[in-house]
């Protein structure tokens, strides 16, 4: 572990203080590359313009003509939060523009796989639908669009995932990935895409005279639900995404949230009006996110659709519940997966350059968060894989990944793909995540591959774990209201939370919780007592260590007083 402090340009620290913003939030601004107040400004007229999103002004107008024949509009959606978020602002925003028969359908992940198959199409086309719509896949699926092409649809794709090298022949695609898109932000979430849509489909419907700037209905109650995917999904928070999940996150704050939301927080136990990104994160997409791993993404989708606070309710009460079996399972497999992952090497050893781990009794929908607990603990690229469940595919094995930075993870897959051909049966991703298939049969052979693409692009300083921080706190700083300051500030991928690092005394240290599994600390920060707690940690630390720790506050008895949360210690 390597503690490394982030450069912070004096200059611009000082430019961003003297424009008004708060001394340590120019700090923090300035070491994430802002480089002026007017960047800040998170406004609605701030946002990047539909226009220069390659194929919008296509989908606008075939989304116009199909609501002027009133045709059938069914939206094939995806099984995670992004996904489920974007269908349900795609339902919503079209039906508040006028559009009459909207439904939507969304891929079993067991039975149907990710994206838009051949099968899809085919049930889409039997619930009588005239233009299909995909939000969060569909830039992959060839057949599955050539399929519904076959059918007489109309297919309108609209994506954030990388193409591969062919894109499909759908009638539009609008995805800021694709060849030729000349749209600043290339990474927003597949439910910003389909926002994006919407404003330029009521742009068109206000040039055909449908409505005029003072009639047209307002599309910024759906900010909520995209930002809640956007932030879900961990899509770099560049300055066009860190603007909508500000504005998402100031009308949940004013109370302005459609009832599945608002049935979420309570649910999570987590105050809507001190709405903040981890709620999103850690709270509200995690429960969206089970439906779709143990269950039906259907009743993800109905919490986010329905008005009726009692519907919402019951729902979010069941996704709590899914929630709830799928820690359970995954805690199981967690614990599995990593005692595999820890045999490939002697206690003495570093880890090999990548892992990959099978087990015939793991559960497919959750290999993903348990290759991300592996990779957060060994700072290795990871595979963990299940046997499918799918009628006549038991003898595929379905993998999900997740990267450290440096290791592109799709990239990797592609050149597996190469030097390896038929290894791979399908794959598609990110740099970051990424999932595969493989037939059970080559699962050692993509093992031995995969780790021998690790084994040549990443070099020692790749594989060392290093936690960026924003250097000491002083000790003004440590206090609730600052804490309180910072949690309502736009932080995530891309644009990290504050965390700072310095040396500290450490005076007393204690296991707490029911497993005894995390280190409760009593130190001196600056001189001053401060209480920590390093979650996940059981070894004891020396008296005196360099801390990376990020900033909470523990109420106790009305009292509110700051904790550090350690992330990190270099010892």
């Amino acid at each position: 572990m390597k503690i490394v402090a982030r450069n912070i340009p004096p200059r611009t620290a000082w430019a961003l203080e003297q424009a008004g913003v708060h001394p340590l939030l120019a700090r923090l601004y300035a070491a994430r590359g802002v480089q002026s107040k007017e960047e800040l400004d998170d406004g609605l007229a701030r946002l990047l313009p539909p226009a220069s999103m390659k194929g919008i002004d296509a989908a606008a107008r075939l989304l116009a003509d199909a609501m002027a024949q009133n045709l059938r509009l069914v939206i094939v959606a995806d099984y995670d939060c992004d996904g489920a978020t974007a269908c349900a602002v795609g339902v919503r925003g079209l039906r508040l523009l006028g559009a009459q028969n909207v439904d939507y359908l969304v891929p079993d992940r067991v039975a149907d796989g990710y994206g838009l198959s051949p099968s899809i199409a085919r049930r889409v086309k039997e619930r009588g639908a005239d233009v299909l719509i995909t939000v969060d896949n569909g830039i992959a699926s060839v057949e599955g669009v050539a399929e519904a092409k076959a059918l007489g649809l109309q297919v309108l794709v609209t994506d954030h995932h990388l193409p591969g090298p062919a894109l499909p022949a759908a009638d539009a695609i609008v995805n800021p990935n694709q060849p030729g898109c000349t749209f600043e932000s290339k990474s927003m979430a597949g439910v910003g895409v389909m926002f994006y849509v919407l404003l330029a489909l009521r742009a068109e419907l206000r040039a055909r005279g449908v409505f005029d700037a003072a009639t047209q209905p307002k599309l910024d109650p759906l900010l909520t639900l995209v930002a809640l995917g956007t932030v879900a999904d961990v899509v770099k928070l560049d300055a066009n995404n860190r603007r909508l999940v500000a504005q998402g996150l100031r009308r949940i704050r004013a109370g302005q949230m459609p009832a599945g939301v608002a049935a979420l927080f309570t649910v999570a136990g987590r105050k809507a009006a001190a709405a903040t990104t981890f709620d999103f994160g850690f709270a509200l997409g995690p429960r969206i996110n089970a439906a779709g791993r143990l269950a039906d993404m259907t009743l993800g989708i109905e919490c986010l659709l329905t008005d009726d606070a009692g519907r919402a309710a019951e729902l979010a009460a069941t996704l709590d519940g899914i929630n709830r079996e799928r820690r359970e399972i995954e805690g199981g497999m967690r614990e599995q997966a990593m005692l595999m992952a820890e045999s490939l090497f002697d206690e003495s050893e570093e880890p090999p350059p990548a892992i990959s781990v099978f087990d015939p009794d793991f559960h497919e929908g959750v290999v993903g968060i348990v290759a991300s607990r592996i990779k957060d603990k060994l700072h290795r690229p990871t595979f963990v894989f299940a046997a499918s469940s799918a009628p006549g595919k038991e003898h595929e094995l379905k993998g999900s990944g997740r990267s450290i930075p440096g290791f592109h993870l799709r990239d990797a897959l592609d050149l597996v793909a190469k030097r390896h051909p038929g290894v791979i049966l399908k794959f598609g991703g990110h740099a970051m995540a990424a999932g595969c298939t493989v037939a059970e049969e080559s699962f050692d052979v993509f093992e031995q591959a995969f780790a021998q693409v690790a084994q040549e692009w990443l070099d020692a300083a790749t594989l060392t774990r290093k936690i960026e921080t924003d250097g000491p706190l002083a000790p003004e700083y440590c206090r609730a209201d600052i804490v309180d300051t910072l949690h309502r500030e736009v932080w995530g991928q891309g644009f990290l939370p504050p965390t700072f690092s310095e040396e500290v005394e450490v005076l007393s240290q204690r296991l707490v919780g029911e497993a005894k599994n995390h280190l409760s600390i009593k130190l001196i920060h600056q001189g001053n007592p401060v209480d920590a707690i390093w979650f996940g940690r059981t070894e004891p630390l020396p008296a005196r260590v360099l801390l990376a720790f990020r900033l909470d506050v523990n109420e106790w008895k009305g009292e509110r007083k700051v904790q550090f949360l350690v992330e990190g210690a270099q010892l």
